[in-house]
């Protein structure tokens, strides 16, 4: 290690870099570099086997040159709306992309959100139809439908295409990546604001194989209430029906 190496290296742990050296998980591919990382949850009501699914790691280029893109349209996700669910419940995407929300129930549903995030009411809808979000609003939206109380679902818009949801071993991998400094984010539904933001660092990536710091999540279990559309209880005598 040269002078220049051993400066670079006092800098970044002076000011919280977390400087990552070679691991033999990660690797590069043609697109770009790849990292990967483990999040684990903690709390008292977590375990050992705790599901560790579902935790959203994304990278926020600092420094790094990202590849011009071909055209600065964004793609369109699918959230479908099958067996009074939403598939899937939790959709990552960058901010400013479209969602379309296809109906393959066999019956009405309305789809809104009107909790954070991004606020809509795409109204009642029939089978086979299809409504669509533009969602520019970084952050959660939590989706509902006015309908059926159990569908419930998460839209998560971030500032960032480099992005992975954990398994439920609580692995992930992002890959594109350029060497350079990023800030590294980490959401969870059942986390506090406060936490997640704790979470934060940042990040040196080089053109070596990587391996993200571990990310320790503090969970906390909660019970998912809401209104209708209107701000009220649901109707009981529609929850009875079979549509």
């Amino acid at each position: 290690m040269n002078i220049r190496q051993h400066a670079f290296t006092a800098f970044a742990l002076a000011a919280g870099v977390a400087y990552i050296a070679a691991q033999p998980r990660g690797y590069a591919t043609e697109s770009g570099i790849a990292v990967s990382g483990e999040a684990t949850l903690a709390g008292p009501e977590t375990g050992a086997a705790k599901d560790a699914s579902r935790i959203v790691v994304w990278l926020s280029p600092v420094d790094a040159v990202r590849p011009v893109r071909a055209t600065t349209e964004r793609p369109h996700y699918r959230l479908v709306q099958h067996n009074k669910r939403f598939e899937p419940g939790l959709l990552v995407v960058p901010v400013g992309s479209v969602v379309d929300f296809p109906n393959l129930d066999p019956w009405f549903h309305n789809v809104f959100s009107l909790y954070r995030g991004k606020r809509f009411d795409l109204g009642l809808y029939q089978a086979g139809a299809q409504r669509s979000v533009r969602f520019d609003r970084i952050g959660p939206s939590y989706l509902f439908c006015n309908i059926h109380p159990e569908m419930t679902g998460v839209v998560l818009a971030i500032d960032s295409d480099l992005f992975a949801v954990t398994d439920k071993s609580g692995h992930y991998t992002i890959a594109g990546l350029t060497p350079g400094k990023y800030v590294l984010h980490v959401w969870y539904e059942n986390a506090t604001q406060e936490s997640l933001q704790a979470l934060q660092r940042l990040v040196a990536i080089q053109s070596d194989d990587h391996v993200l710091p571990a990310i320790s999540v503090k969970a906390l279990m909660q019970i998912p209430e809401h209104k209708n559309k209107y701000g009220q209880d649901y109707d009981p005598a529609t929850l009875k029906t079979e549509y």
